[in-house]
């Protein structure tokens, strides 16, 4: 089991958010060596100077296209292309659930693809809202994002009610991601036990805004 700690991506979401509250995750993840921090991509210039002025290894790690998925292909690309120029690590990538839900996976498959591109060669995990999709519609969108380059497959936006990461899915996702690409499970994790459950059943990386918590050995509440 590796260190827990280095598997965290420390994550505030929350629209009323303020700048005090991001000095603070960074604090956090600093203070509890996670793997990183998970910010809004409005966040990304202030949460990476915030990083730079502590010498911090910290990764930053930012959302496109959050919570719903639902626009435009060109506005997705332009989102990522300012996330990278504003020094982002990492990205997470919501994908267009309803194009999902009718079936309309290579449109998935080529706006991903246009992500990819866009983020020139920054990691991108692709966010399958597993609460609302089947377990066909799953396998269908993840295989899409594999083949379209994503690195990570990852479970939920883990807000609006849709549902968070559950054991199955993240053993399904692993089944999908194969031996070559990776699995976030985000979305109701909140004690060390649920992180600890979800990387027994395959997930790489756990999303959640208890980093610190989950963090500290010995802690399984």
């Amino acid at each position: 089991m590796p260190d827990i700690a280095s598997l965290i991506e420390h994550t505030l979401l929350a629209p009323e958010a303020v700048r005090a509250d991001f000095e603070h995750l960074v604090e956090e993840a600093v203070e509890s060596a996670l793997f990183g921090v998970c910010v809004p991509s409005a966040r990304v210039a202030e949460v990476r100077s915030s990083i730079n002025r502590r010498g911090a290894s910290v990764k930053l790690v930012t959302v496109l296209a959050f919570p719903n998925g639902a626009v435009p292909t060109a506005i997705k690309a332009a989102e990522t292309r300012v996330a990278v120029e504003d020094g982002a690590d990492e990205l997470d990538l919501v994908v267009n659930i309803g194009w999902v839900r009718d079936g309309e996976i290579e449109r998935c498959r080529d706006e991903i693809g246009a992500v990819v591109q866009a983020a020139k060669g920054l990691p991108l995990k692709v966010i399958l809202e597993v609460g609302l999709l089947t377990d066909d519609e799953k396998r269908a969108i993840g295989r899409a994002a594999i083949e379209a380059g994503a690195k990570f497959l990852k479970t939920s936006t883990g807000i609006n009610g849709r549902g968070g990461a559950t054991i199955h899915d993240v053993r399904l996702l692993r089944q999908i991601a194969g031996p070559d690409r990776f699995v976030k499970a985000a979305g109701g994790i909140r004690t060390r036990a649920d992180a600890l459950a979800m990387i027994e059943a395959g997930a790489n990386r756990i999303g959640t805004s208890a980093g610190p918590r989950i963090a500290t050995p010995g802690d399984l509440t």
